[in-house]
């Protein structure tokens, strides 16, 4: 079974978030900023040994692939910053793959949004993203062409693997995968197997995915679809617009001291989310299963966050033992996307930290031992 985590590269300097964001802003920056929003709220979080590392670093990256291979993890996915020829935050990558001693599978995801300042509710865009036409789609392929070509990089049907993450806001989707397909065959491939992360394509009416073989299931957001629908961005509106009302006229902050709804509005239940991970049923042939180990986005969102509360080693061991399980069985895949490496403020990473030193990474590898996985 192949485990493959979604990788961020933002923990290093780069000169857009300086101007953004601040001088010397990385993602520590919002992780070493938070505070507990509620009684009992974790907050902030420590890399163990108080490791705030920078990925150009190229040790960092070379120790970062020895352990999630001693634990089980198969390979990342690195997250690709393109928008119309401008790269940022894209050194870690280049760098990983000058750098043979950084030995893990690999495979991309173009993260295709536009930079908005939406972390602090802001709608100016920092840098938008347009998609052009074939000139710019054969330098965009040409760039990732070194990537595809090295031994690392995962293939999947013969072909490699690249994950869109929002194809739903591409209006060129098809014309653009099928000219890449063109190119990767010219450069010797038997094509490229295209995968999909983002929910909102499924919600599409007129969603054509058929340019993908995988969908995959990003974690935990499907299974905040599914709880709650359409139900849970007006409780989040209800909630800011009253709790707006009682500061505004009675100079009560519910956000940050309320109780019952207005702490609780934004917080959901670690189990009930891998409840519905765990008996959903897969929309087509081309779901992927994913798979969370926790979420908490207020470092980044503040008082917006959004937070699973109730997660657990020991539970997420027992959880990600029977999605293994299921993967294998209900799904009939040999891969499972896992949400994530190192997302530090949004909670979700399996690096060792002082809450939990290395035990979500004994989860990984236990989960697997458990199905007869581990080793591959």
């Amino acid at each position: 079974m192949k485990v493959i985590a979604f990788y961020l590269p933002q923990f290093h300097e780069i000169p857009e978030n300086n101007e953004w964001w601040g001088e010397g802003f990385t993602e520590w920056v919002n992780v070493k900023k938070a505070q507990p929003l509620y009684e009992g709220h974790e907050q902030p979080r420590i890399p163990l040994n108080n490791n705030y590392y920078n990925l150009l670093d190229d040790n960092i990256q070379v120790w970062q692939a020895k352990l999630a291979k001693e634990y089980g993890i198969y390979g990342f996915c690195y997250y690709h910053y393109w928008f119309n020829g401008k790269l940022l935050l894209e050194k870690p990558m280049e760098n990983m793959l000058k750098n043979k001693e950084v030995d893990l599978p690999f495979c991309v995801c173009w993260a295709n949004e536009p930079w908005t300042r939406a972390w602090v509710g802001e709608t100016k865009v920092l840098i938008p993203q347009m998609y052009g036409g074939r000139a710019e789609w054969k330098d965009h392929f040409d760039y990732l062409l070194p990537f595809f070509k090295d031994s690392r990089y995962i293939f999947d049907d013969d072909k490699p693997l690249i994950v869109i993450y929002r194809p739903e806001v591409i209006d060129c989707l098809n014309e653009m995968l099928d000219y890449w397909n063109e190119l990767a065959i010219q450069a010797g491939f038997k094509g490229l197997t295209y995968a999909y992360q983002n929910i909102d394509f499924d919600l599409k009416s007129d969603k054509d995915d058929s340019r993908f073989k995988y969908n995959i299931e990003f974690q935990p957001l499907y299974a905040r679809h599914d709880m709650f629908k359409n139900n849970h961005k007006y409780l989040k509106a209800l909630r800011r617009n009253v709790a707006a009302f009682v500061e505004k006229h009675f100079g009560i902050d519910l956000m940050r001291y309320g109780v019952g709804f207005f702490n609780k509005s934004n917080q959901i239940s670690y189990d009930d989310a891998w409840g519905k991970i765990l008996s959903r049923v897969p929309d087509s042939k081309k779901n992927v299963p994913g798979a969370f180990v926790g979420w908490d986005n207020s470092p980044r969102k503040g008082e917006r966050g959004e937070i699973f509360v109730g997660d657990t080693p020991e539970k997420f061991e027992v959880y990600m033992t029977k999605q293994v399980s299921r993967a294998k069985n209900v799904y009939k895949k040999d891969m499972i996307f896992m949400y994530a490496w190192n997302e530090w403020a949004e909670g979700g990473y399996l690096e060792p930290d002082t809450r939990s030193e290395y035990k979500n990474l004994e989860a990984i590898r236990n989960s697997l031992i458990n199905n007869n996985e581990f080793p591959w």
